[in-house]
């Protein structure tokens, strides 16, 4: 008699194609494995060191860049629209206006993105002087503009920030000046003279101005300097603790930045009931994140931007943005920064070279840290200190600067090791 073998079941079945010759006689990974090598790889595949370029981190800064841009315009046309009309102003006075230096920025940032290292080291000093001199005129015939004297103007139509083209100066020369030191950098006295002193007098001076803001800002442009610069780790913590301290100082002797951070305080905790205001911009900008949902009210139906929070189409249009195009929205901001940072990273640590290293570091800790503390501030996790998003806030003088900034990291996007190389060999092949 002939026995009909049992069929197998489903899970024999995939058990055997496990243990199959195919599959190396060996069982699949599991998902724990799949997760363990997941995370042991990422910082790996982040950095993209693995393998060689292939010019993706241009396209990508790019794109995102213009991404921000693009939407940074259209919500200042809705944000600004109704204070230009119930000020009697031509509602489109401010987004026409944002559209002007958007488009100088984007000549300036491709200009930027065609000059090669050399360019921009020899433009480091003379960047520098201007940058001290403006920042010194402001000193004197700046104009003050909600409650900081840190503008100059040149007439009743247009006045520019000195500050925002100090952050570019400033870490123009210090890459510089870190990079043709070298191998002397071992030493501490190389590493932090002249470029801590002077990097300090700019800070101050910006700090004289009343512009806590822009001075953080900074302060994390220098540090990330002397980060990729190669200075010790244990010289940052000693920075943060006196950083610290100095802020701590600078907060309690001024008695609006006393009242900001109380107000901060008051507004988390839903006690604020001050009749100066000072709650108004804090609370406002997390009713408006709140009413925006999971997908918003719709581009231009914002109700907070109608005169609840002031600046709507400068320092708090990320609320802007979450109210009009929900919680969706504001992580699409998010993913674009996120992507602008990755790609930088990938630049840096593709980089031999030192000075690109620098600067590539400082404008990334510029940019990106900027954009932390804006979003931190509008979502209530730090106090009012009054600094732009970047890309997107209303304010000419920053976004030139900033494209300019992007396009000198596009330049060393373009020119990484593996694209020099290629070009040398691509050369030698067309010579007799």
């Amino acid at each position: 008699m002939v026995t009909t073998p049992a069929r197998p079941t489903p899970a024999a079945k995939l058990q055997a194609k496990r243990t199959s010759p195919a599959m190396g006689g060996a069982k699949a990974p599991s998902i724990g494995s799949r997760v363990w090598e997941f995370f042991r790889t990422f910082w790996t595949r982040l950095e993209g060191s693995d393998r060689p370029s292939n010019g993706s981190s241009y396209y990508l800064i790019l794109g995102a860049t213009l991404a921000l841009t693009c939407i940074g315009l259209m919500m200042v046309f809705s944000a600004s629209s109704v204070e230009s009309i119930a000020n009697n102003e031509d509602p489109y006075q401010l987004g026409l206006r944002e559209s002007m230096f958007a488009g100088i920025g984007l000549v300036l940032m491709f200009i930027f993105s065609r000059l090669s290292a050399n360019v921009y080291k020899r433009l480091a000093w003379p960047a520098l002087v201007l940058a001290l001199v403006l920042l010194v005129l402001v000193l004197v015939i700046g104009v003050n503009v909600n409650g900081n004297t840190n503008w100059i103007r040149v007439n009743d139509g247009f006045q520019f920030q000195p500050s925002e083209a100090a952050k570019l100066a400033i870490a123009l020369w210090m890459a510089t000046v870190l990079s043709r030191k070298g191998p002397l950098l071992s030493q501490w006295k190389h590493m932090f003279i002249p470029v801590v002193p002077v990097a300090a007098l700019v800070v101050g001076l910006v700090l004289k101005q009343g512009d806590l803001g822009t001075s953080v800002v900074m302060m994390a442009i220098v540090a990330a300097a002397l980060y990729f610069g190669g200075a010790p780790g244990r010289i940052f913590v000693g920075a943060g603790i006196i950083g610290g301290a100095a802020a701590l100082i600078l907060a309690a002797t001024s008695h609006n930045r006393v009242s900001r951070i109380q107000a901060w305080f008051d507004a988390l905790n839903g006690t604020c009931h001050d009749v100066t205001g000072l709650c108004d911009q804090a609370r406002s900008g997390l009713y408006a994140l709140a009413s925006g949902g999971w997908w918003g009210v719709g581009l231009g139906q914002s109700r907070q931007k109608w005169n609840w929070i002031p600046e709507a189409h400068n320092d708090f249009i990320f609320a802007i943005i979450g109210e009009e195009f929900g919680l969706i929205g504001t992580f699409v901001m998010v993913v674009l920064y996120a992507i602008i940072a990755i790609a930088i990273f990938r630049i840096i640590v593709r980089q031999n070279d030192l000075f690109v290293r620098v600067l590539c570091g400082a404008i990334l800790a510029w940019i990106i840290g900027q954009a932390f503390v804006n979003i931190a501030m509008v979502t209530g996790l730090l106090p009012v200190i009054g600094v732009p998003l970047p890309l997107v806030s209303a304010g000419g003088t920053a976004l030139v600067l900033v494209l300019s900034a992007i396009g000198v990291v596009l330049s060393f996007a373009r020119n990484t090791p593996q694209n020099l190389a290629l070009e040398r060999e691509s050369d030698a092949s067309v010579q007799p």
